[in-house]
């Protein structure tokens, strides 16, 4: 049982409820989205055999970091197989385990975990294959993201959180700008005159880094 690992690094979590803190990153190869504004084209390619590890071999290599605090990120973390299991094991060790998913993928398989669900708006091209099923698995420990690129986006999102009555399923709801693609002042004041519970949010890496740099 092996899993495909793009890379796996430490650095401090640039996003979401947990924004700031130390973070030890499994980012998982493949993902069967092709969202136009993505920032980790090198993760996608499901058929690409990047580093294939053992649960084992992940938890030896992450053993060496001080740090409790897992992102399963990708690609797509959610479409290995087996992954119910390797959460399993982190949790086992004590970490507390968080996954980026897409919005796709089945969320249901990872009730154990924090699932942060992406949940595609119209500008990412990708807004077809948001599975409005997983709404039904997402409890207040969850995350709910959405990133947008232009004020059509903004106002798709504050659709779905009225329709799909987001606000009460789950614990945050963050608003994230696509870097580089909308005013942040303009995001800013839609967000505070939109009258919701919702949270917008930066990809801080992105400001302490060079915004195209690896494994941080």
């Amino acid at each position: 049982m092996k899993f495909n690992i793009s890379e796996i690094f430490y650095s401090i979590q640039g996003e979401g409820s947990r924004a700031g803190r130390p973070c030890i990153f499994i980012r998982m190869q493949g993902c069967e989205l092709r969202c136009s504004w993505c920032d980790t084209p090198y993760a996608l390619e499901i058929k690409e055999k990047a580093t294939l590890m053992e649960a084992d071999e992940i938890l030896e290599a992450i053993s060496k970091y001080n740090c409790k605090l897992i992102n399963l990120t990708g690609g797509e973390p959610l479409i290995h197989k087996n992954i119910s299991i390797l959460i399993e094991r982190l949790i086992e060790e004590g970490y507390e385990v968080t996954i980026e998913t897409n919005g796709h993928a089945d969320i249901s398989i990872a009730n154990q975990a924090v699932r942060i669900m992406d949940m595609k708006c119209p500008d990412s091209g990708m807004s077809k294959f948001n599975n409005y099923k997983n709404i039904d698995y997402i409890s207040r420990k969850d995350e709910i993201k959405f990133v947008v690129a232009s004020k059509s986006d903004f106002d798709w999102a504050i659709e779905k959180i009225e329709e799909y009555k987001l606000e009460e399923k789950a614990g945050d709801i963050f608003i994230s700008p696509v870097f580089g693609k909308i005013d942040l002042v303009e995001l800013a004041d839609l967000v505070t005159k939109s009258g919701k519970n919702i949270r917008m949010q930066l990809q801080m890496h992105k400001f302490i880094w060079d915004p195209d740099k690896r494994g941080v």
